[in-house]
């Protein structure tokens, strides 16, 4: 059992560092992080139904990520959403309803990788898919969003040049 265990954990390593990383932009914090997250791994793995490992780990460092921010420890600060910072009103609203119309499927994707910051690796593991499958999924995903996108959009700007001339 040790020896399946440590397998695991060297095999995904890199995985849950580079998600810690990303979020706390502090590598020794995210190598602490990560420590942290193996440490409760395996605490936790006889209580562990199989599954996709790497979906089980990143979910416990997550949780760690989550304990952390609690402690008043500052992470990287991530987009609130898929849209430009720059915006109007009008058009954050338009993303947000545009988003809010795609399949499921489609928005996680999505949320995951542009407003979570999560790798297409990271997002194969959540998800249970292949990278490559999550790589074909985001650019569907991506051209539908901009199907959507271009439909809303004649209408946000009539809005905004109403507004403006007001």
């Amino acid at each position: 059992m040790a020896a399946g265990l440590e397998e695991m954990f060297r095999a995904h390593w890199s995985l849950v560092y580079g998600f810690l990383a990303r979020r706390t932009g502090n590598p020794t914090l995210a190598e602490e992080l990560a420590q942290e997250t193996f440490y409760r791994a395996t605490r936790a793995f006889l209580g562990w139904r199989g599954g996709s490992a790497p979906a089980w780990l990143l979910a416990i460092a997550r949780h760690v990520l989550i304990d952390e921010a609690r402690r008043g420890r500052r992470l990287a600060p991530l987009p609130e959403a898929l849209e430009d910072p720059g915006a109007s009103p009008a058009q954050r609203l338009v993303v947000d309803e545009v988003l809010g119309a795609l399949p499921a499927p489609q928005r996680l994707l999505l949320e995951l990788v542009y407003v979570f910051g999560y790798s297409h690796a990271e997002v194969g593991a959540i998800v249970g898919s292949s990278e490559a499958a999550v790589k074909t999924g985001i650019w569907r995903a991506r051209a539908a969003f901009r199907q959507e996108y271009e439909r809303a959009e004649p209408a946000v700007e009539v809005d905004v040049l109403v507004e403006e001339s007001l």
